[in-house]
């Protein structure tokens, strides 16, 4: 997929268009052979109202999560990219609720061929795009995974060693009422036998800003202003976590992939792994 330039690259400054897309390049480019685009949620409404042509759907809690909100592994991801239609040679673009999460898995699974459509539905189609109520499914393929990049994983495990460990940035990305112990999930409802809470020593940043009101990523100066509080020039590690991984994913690919930010990792299990395991240490406030 070839993408026309919106603007120059300083050498300082990560090329943004090798990671995102913009809503009217792919509409020019929606009918390349070897691209598919994936709309990443939580349910399938707004895929079932209307989506882009010949995007598939991924169900962050069924197709990325078990019943216990594990990731999933490497041979049920390796499935889905099959019956989605994505060879090692596949442009993918995500779009949706969660695409970022989408974007981190293809990459911890060495798939570089990714993208995340920068904006909206509403931009979409001020774009000259359409969304269809429903799309042809893929022929499944043959596809094999890259080896998993681990760097950019924290287990819970890595976690609960990185609490004490003052070279470590362990980084909460929830609402203020998860963060103070409020509520579990970001609905605002409790988890039965889960605890609310937060990380001990973990750091709340609210990445509600690192958007506009039209779905895109906001430039450089406003991203940092967002992890002011972030040591953005070092290299140290950062964990990142929320709730299932997505909002986690997303700061990951901010810091990582908008501000050049190396040794950052995403704790995937999140919340809804820690809140629910017996003797996880909570704090809250």
């Amino acid at each position: 997929m070839t993408i026309t330039r919106q603007r120059p690259v300083t050498p300082a400054e990560p090329d943004r268009e090798e990671v995102l897309v913009d809503p009217g390049s792919l509409r020019a480019h929606l009918r390349d052979p070897g691209l598919r685009v994936v709309e990443i949620d939580v349910s399938a409404a707004a895929y079932d109202a209307g989506h882009i042509d010949g995007a598939v759907l991924w169900n962050a809690y069924t197709d990325l999560k078990d019943g216990d909100y594990a990731t999933v592994d490497a041979g049920g991801f390796a499935r889905l990219l099959r019956r989605s239609g994505i060879t090692p040679g596949t442009t993918v673009v995500c779009f949706g609720y969660a695409a970022a999460l989408g974007f981190w898995l293809l990459r911890r699974y060495g798939h570089h061929h990714v993208r995340i459509l920068d904006g909206s539905r509403d931009e979409w189609l001020a774009a000259g795009g359409a969304l269809v109520p429903s799309t042809t499914a893929p022929t499944p393929v043959d596809t094999v995974l890259g080896a998993a990049d681990d760097r950019i994983r924290a287990s819970r495990e890595r976690v609960l060693r990185s609490i004490d460990d003052l070279d470590v940035t362990i980084l909460d990305v929830r609402s203020d009422a998860e963060f103070r112990g409020d509520a579990f999930w970001p609905s605002g409802g409790s988890e039965p036998g889960g605890r609310a809470g937060h990380v001990p020593t973990a750091r709340h940043v609210v990445i509600d800003g690192l958007k506009d009101d039209r779905g895109r990523y906001r430039d450089t100066a406003a991203l940092r202003e967002v992890f002011a509080d972030v040591d953005l020039a070092g290299d140290l590690p950062i964990i990142t976590y929320c709730t299932i991984g997505g909002r986690a994913s997303t700061a990951w690919f901010a810091l990582t992939h908008l501000l050049g930010r190396s040794n950052v990792a995403v704790y995937d299990g999140s919340w809804a792994e820690w809140g629910r395991t017996p003797g996880a240490p909570v704090a809250r406030a």
